[in-house]
């Protein structure tokens, strides 16, 4: 399906599918994501795509509904059409950029394309301002099939001493058909249930808090581990994101990338152990004893990146002198 196909499609009626049974909705809904992946192609590449990122969101939330009726589980292993498999070079060096204040083309002269470059990078000026760390909780990886259900965030300054602050957290509420029945998804991993949501606003349809959550991204740069993740959920899920980071206004960090280029010892350890994982990291850097597990929990897990950051860059001086009190 081109552009042109998929803007035509997203203009043809949403119709209840009352005929055809899961092969009727399976098919719409690979209509819908085919559309779907055409048009988050042109946005991405196009200098001028032509049409309104409100378009692809507004599909995305008929997807959504359409993905209810056939329900989670069979869906659990088809391939999202707009999960992102991480930040482009490009994001990288806006992210080094902004954790040391300075252009980002001097970042992307130093890389020169060289993908091995970005841990010189990430070490040759000190870091500097004020970061967002952010953490989500899902339905599932699929951004145009599940739900965001919780979110924690909290600030942090880039000196060795500093302690987060200003952090929240909130749930937000599903459609209570299939999930009352049906329970929440990912239970096992986040221990979220129905409870916990139960009356509370979706996440989509919270318009003053996600005007005010945007406001605070092109403030400062936000951070997260695995940020393509969140990434790719905030495209399709807050409102003006997509526009204000194809404007240059949001910058993001990912601390996973932070962990692989600057701890020597996630090439040393075997691949299957998942040594860049938030919690084996914040193992050997002290944050979180070896006892304990990750939170899995927005708040908890913002603040376990933020501080296992701070102990990484302690360690490798890149804080400025000032950090220090000196």
């Amino acid at each position: 399906m081109n552009v042109e196909q998929a803007l035509d499609y997203t203009m043809q009626p949403s119709m209840p599918l009352l005929f055809g049974g899961e092969g009727a909705l399976q098919s719409e809904r690979q209509k819908n994501e085919e559309a779907l992946r055409a048009l988050l192609d042109a946005y991405a590449t196009s200098d001028e795509p032509g049409f309104s990122f409100d378009i692809v969101r507004q599909l995305a939330d008929r997807n959504r509904g359409l993905c209810d009726q056939i329900g989670e589980a069979k869906l659990r292993n088809v391939n999202s059409v707009a999960l992102a498999r991480g930040l482009s070079d490009t994001d990288i060096c806006r992210g080094i950029a902004a954790l040391q204040q300075r252009p980002a083309e001097e970042v992307e002269r130093e890389v020169a394309g060289d993908r091995d470059a970005f841990a010189v990078a990430y070490v040759s000026a000190q870091v500097r301002g004020t970061i967002i760390g952010i953490d989500i909780e899902t339905t599932g990886t699929a951004p145009e099939r599940g739900y965001i259900i919780n979110m924690g965030l909290e600030l942090m300054e880039l000196t060795a001493d500093a302690e987060p602050f200003a952090g929240g957290e909130r749930f937000y509420g599903l459609p209570e058909e299939p999930y009352r029945t049906a329970g929440v998804p990912l239970t096992q991993i986040h221990g979220i249930t129905w409870s916990d949501l139960e009356g509370k606003r979706p996440f989509r349809a919270d318009e003053e808090a996600q005007a005010a959550l945007l406001d605070l991204m092109k403030r400062y740069p936000i951070m997260a581990h695995n940020a393509s993740f969140e990434d790719s959920w905030f495209r399709l899920h807050l409102n003006g994101y997509a526009e204000a980071r194809r404007a240059g206004e949001i910058v993001v960090v990912d601390s996973r990338d932070i962990c692989r280029r600057l701890d020597g010892e996630v090439a040393a350890l075997p691949r299957e152990s998942a040594p860049a994982s938030l919690e084996n990291w914040a193992r050997r850097r002290g944050t979180l004893s070896a006892g304990e597990k990750e939170r899995h929990l927005g708040l908890a897990d913002a603040d376990l990146m933020l501080r296992t950051v701070q102990a990484e860059f302690s360690l490798k001086n890149m804080f400025s002198p000032r950090a220090y009190g000196s």
